[in-house]
């Protein structure tokens, strides 16, 4: 007898370098996946009806700020994770912008054992950079639950901050493992600032942080990867301008968009939703999101995160530009992403690859990306026919917001399965904190 079956539905298997739905059977035992087949006369301790649905490898989202230690009055490891599984998410990888940061041994490790027993899903950590720890990286990255080191190039949301060229690419010369960069340029934030003091409106917020902030950052980092023959990681692209440039230079990097920046287009959003559109790169014009899209179609995207980083209401209502950046998101990385497939921006085979199989390739996860029999039984099941209306009430973060609140969506998660258990069944949590630290094959 197995411990789990999902029987009768669409399965997103890999054949040929491209995943196809097939209609097949899937049995779980000791949290991985034992048979992929015909299972109707095999029975299980337990069995979800899949009839009609689409069963997909477990959705990993690999930029999140679940923001402990230090700042847990806006979202927690638990309570984070836990608004990821019920989004359908399976494995998320938090950043390191915590207070105190996480850029040394002790707190990496302290973070670990904060979210043992507390997560709802897998997880993973990156460890920051900085000026003074550049020296320890090549270590950090190696303990166990790192999935790589994160460099801001430009000021965010905490201390961490790396503006000098020849640091960053002693990092690229003396480390092995992932490289994700905020690209900001600094000195242009800097001086472009009075943009949003005399502003003192969030519209004006994608006019401070310019298509050349971002473009600046980003041709440093492709000049510091071609020295250094190194790739690296660019997150939360926004600019057509990066999109093109990026789309000639993938052999030195792969490129991270965001379901935000796919859905919403400035100035509108800001209309709309005031400071609860801000975010770090912002929300830009149509143009720009036009760009991403094609970025998309011409595998430029290697992969989307949601970058959810929460502050509480009275955070965000603060007259900009003192208003914090930043939205909430894992748990609507999904809903939105389903809602475009079934618009027909992109097909589920390929979302399947921008949210499972590419994360798990470009970070070297072990045994997660694909539903294959000896891997992980981390799976997210969805209905791509359930119609529903993202609301506030239905966030799990702390700060209890979403900027999609009343947006109507079509196609919904309907199961999280962690190791071969079900963790989120029909929007309720059905288990306990499942969550295990990811392992990857390159430590």
């Amino acid at each position: 007898m197995h411990d789990l079956i999902i029987k009768g539905g669409s399965a997103l298997i890999r054949e040929n370098n491209q995943f196809k739905a097939i209609k097949t059977d899937i049995a779980m035992d000791n949290g991985r996946i034992s048979q992929i087949g015909d299972l109707s006369s095999s029975s299980a301790k337990d069995e979800i009806d899949a009839t009609g649905l689409h069963i997909l490898p477990g959705v990993i989202d690999s930029q999140v700020h679940f923001r402990e230690p230090g700042l847990e009055h806006k979202e927690d490891l638990e309570s984070g994770t836990r608004g990821a599984v019920l989004g359908g998410v399976t494995a998320i990888f938090d950043m390191p912008n915590t207070r105190p940061s996480t850029d040394n041994q002790q707190a990496f490790e302290s973070k670990m054992s904060a979210a043992a027993d507390r997560a709802w899903c897998n997880f993973a950590f990156y460890v920051g950079a900085t000026a003074r720890n550049t020296n320890e990286l090549p270590k950090l990255e190696n303990l166990p639950g790192c999935c790589g080191i994160k460099i801001f190039m430009g000021s965010s949301t905490g201390d961490l901050l790396l503006t000098e060229d020849e640091i960053i690419e002693q990092i690229f010369k003396t480390t092995k493992r992932t490289i994700a960069l905020h690209c900001e340029d600094e000195e242009r934030l800097v001086e472009r600032k009075h943009i949003a003091i005399e502003g003192k409106d969030p519209k004006f917020h994608p006019l401070w942080r310019d298509e050349m902030t971002a473009l600046k950052a980003t041709q440093r980092v492709l000049a510091i990867c071609e020295k250094t023959k190194r790739k690296a990681h660019v997150l939360h692209i926004t600019t057509k301008e990066e999109i093109e440039l990026l789309a000639k230079n993938k052999h030195l990097v792969s490129v991270e968009c965001l379901p935000q920046h796919l859905t919403l287009t400035a100035p509108e959003c800001y209309e709309k939703s005031s400071t609860y559109a801000q975010m770090n790169p912002p929300i830009r014009e149509r143009h720009h999101k036009d760009a991403l899209w094609v970025g998309i179609e011409n595998n430029t995207v290697d992969v989307l995160g949601s970058d959810h980083a929460p502050h509480t209401k009275e955070e965000k209502q603060r007259t900009y530009p003192n208003s914090p950046s930043g939205l909430t998101g894992v748990q609507t990385i999904l809903p939105l992403m389903l809602n475009h497939v079934n618009e027909g921006k992109l097909s589920l085979s390929k979302l399947v690859e921008l949210l499972c199989y590419n994360p798990a390739q470009l970070f070297k996860i072990k045994n997660k990306g694909e539903l294959k029999v000896g891997f992980d039984a981390d799976i997210t099941i969805v209905n791509l026919n359930k119609e529903t209306t993202i609301t506030n009430d239905w966030i799990a973060s702390k700060s209890g917001w979403t900027t999609f609140d009343g947006m109507k969506v079509k196609g919904w998660p309907t199961h999280t399965i962690i190791q071969g258990k079900t963790a989120m069944a029909h929007d309720k949590l059905v288990n306990k904190a499942l969550g295990k630290p990811i392992q990857f094959t390159d430590v």
